[in-house]
């Protein structure tokens, strides 16, 4: 498990584009028949992929966490981005196809991943975060996930939004979860920018055509920087910062994120012209 440490405003303004992206930018999540982590200082969150193809995987237990077992004190959210996957719980089986989430509550000790066909293989994005109470494991399939339709095509950011993990869906101690994909045609997300320094967040792009790739940005409003990302990879965005990004064709990206409060719409919005 690699570790990702906290950057300031000031140290983040004066990075070159290596130095950038080796500290906010995580490539190569999704490796055959394999589970990788990243531990991040922002929040304790640790972001991960696991990809079971011939084998199934199981969730490791690493020393830095001085735990028993991974979930002995954090949650897990998990969103599938491939092909149909099981996810045994403690001996409980959990079916996903493409695009589902599964939240696993503090205490489950026993977690294994694997796919339905190895021809089509599963990728599990996975976000945990420290708990701090129980709560039930649960499944939620796309079609429950009360899908929002923003944006406008005029401005090339329309979208459906997903929330999975949050204050009215599943329960959990601070992770919040979801998802958003782009409509053919537009290729701006999270738009207005914003801010809110009471979380930090993660964002996954997937199903980013191969050939094409997303310029996410980042940084202070009045001091933005940007990290050109590919499919199946994430950017940490610090508390400070700004997270929004434009791609050279339509894509999806999950985003999760955890720190003082699940309040969806907590975020302080930069208008537009205001951004340098």
């Amino acid at each position: 498990m690699k570790i990702r440490f906290q950057y300031s405003p000031g140290e983040t303004m004066n990075m070159t584009t290596e130095v950038l992206r080796d500290n906010f930018l995580i490539q190569q999540l999704m490796q055959d028949d394999s589970v990788k982590l990243v531990y991040s200082h922002y929040d304790r969150v640790i972001i991960g992929g696991a990809k079971p193809v011939g084998k199934t995987l199981g969730l490791p237990n690493h020393t830095e966490l001085k735990a028993e077992y991974f979930l002995e004190r954090r949650e897990l959210g998990i969103i599938n981005v491939g092909g149909n996957a099981v996810v045994v719980a403690d001996g409980k089986e959990f079916n996903m196809n493409k695009l589902d989430c599964l939240y696993l509550g503090k205490g489950t000790k026993d977690v294994k991943f694997k796919s339905k066909s190895k021809k089509d293989p599963a990728m599990l994005y996975l976000l945990s975060a420290p708990a701090h109470h129980t709560y039930p494991n649960k499944l939620m399939q796309k079609e429950k996930a009360t899908p929002v339709s923003l944006g406008d095509s005029t401005t090339s950011n329309k979208r459906i939004i997903y929330k999975y993990i949050h204050l009215d869906g599943i329960k959990s101690c601070q992770l919040v979860m979801g998802l958003t994909i782009l409509e053919p045609g537009s290729v701006w997300n999270s738009v207005p920018p914003h801010t809110h320094t009471r979380r930090m967040e993660v964002y996954f792009y997937f199903d980013v055509p191969e050939n094409h790739r997303v310029f996410h940005f980042m940084g202070q409003p009045q001091e933005t920087r940007h990290i050109v990302t590919g499919n199946h990879e994430a950017v940490i965005s610090a508390p400070w910062s700004v997270h929004f990004g434009c791609g050279t064709a339509n894509y999806g990206f999950i985003w999760g994120m955890a720190g003082e409060n699940q309040t969806f719409t907590d975020m302080d919005q930069v208008a537009i012209p205001e951004l340098k």
